[in-house]
């Protein structure tokens, strides 16, 4: 069975980023074959990554729905709407020299995204068996593991920057976690963007109260504003940058 890791958070607080330095360290230490999953609806993880995506789950779902208003339409007259639909689904997993990624993206407008979700949960459980780990950046919110989605969580990381909102909304996903018996080998709270490095008194008090297990610390890092302002992918940052340490820190205390 693989080893999955889940990183979730409130949005906007550098989930995202965080995940995508996870899996470059990750490559450096050879953990590989990895399957990288980009659960959010407003995927961007291929940015931090630097890879291009073709398509998205999402993507094809839409295709698909209003294949029959295109023209020319792009089901082959010989195959069915779920033949082409498995055709395309197998399609988009993009493969990489490090690892492959699947990419769930987002269906037009409102609407459920439970199709979607099925799609991914399909699909996970279809490729996940061939890579020796698993790494899943979810949306802001634990629904892909409330859905079932993930077979298993090994390692969850709940990413927050140092505000209180952040923390207590990392503390709502690890009671959701425990509610939903997850179960994860080892779960606990990341704190992104703390200035040099460290943690307030006000910051480490709203960590305490928690009860989370604090496994790092993330320093702000101007190499990382600047890189996304540029939009060049975040794992080129030098690896002696303070982030990418910090980031070395962490995945080694894991233990993987």
């Amino acid at each position: 069975m693989s080893f999955t890791i889940a990183v979730a958070g409130k949005g906007g607080v550098g989930k995202t980023t965080i995940c995508g330095l996870i899996i470059d360290r990750l490559i450096k230490l050879k953990k590989i074959p990895l399957l990288v999953v980009d659960a959010d609806a407003n995927s961007n993880l291929n940015e931090v990554l630097g890879v291009e995506v073709d398509t998205t789950l999402g993507a094809i779902r839409e295709e698909i729905v209003h294949s029959e208003l295109m023209d020319p339409n792009p089901i082959p007259p010989n195959m069915t709407k779920p033949e082409y639909a498995q055709y395309k689904f197998n399609s988009a997993l993009v493969e990489e020299d490090d690892f492959d990624m699947i990419v769930m993206g987002r269906t037009q407008g409102e609407g459920c995204y439970c199709y979607v979700n099925g799609v991914l949960k399909a699909q996970i459980a279809k490729h996940a068996a061939n890579y020796k780990y698993v790494i899943v950046d979810n949306e802001a919110g634990m629904e892909h593991i409330s859905r079932g989605v993930l077979p298993h969580v090994d390692v969850l990381i709940l990413v927050s920057d140092c505000s209180r909102r952040g923390i207590q909304a990392a503390a709502r996903i690890a009671n959701l976690a425990t509610e939903l018996k997850v179960n994860p080998k080892q779960m606990g709270l990341v704190v992104n963007r703390a200035p040099n490095g460290v943690l307030d008194e006000g910051t480490r008090e709203a960590v305490e109260e928690t009860g989370l297990k604090l496994l790092g610390v993330m320093p702000q890092d101007n190499a990382v504003y600047d890189f996304d302002c540029l939009g060049k992918p975040i794992i080129d940052i030098d690896d002696s940058s303070p982030i990418k340490l910090a980031i070395g820190k962490l995945v080694d205390s894991l233990g993987i």
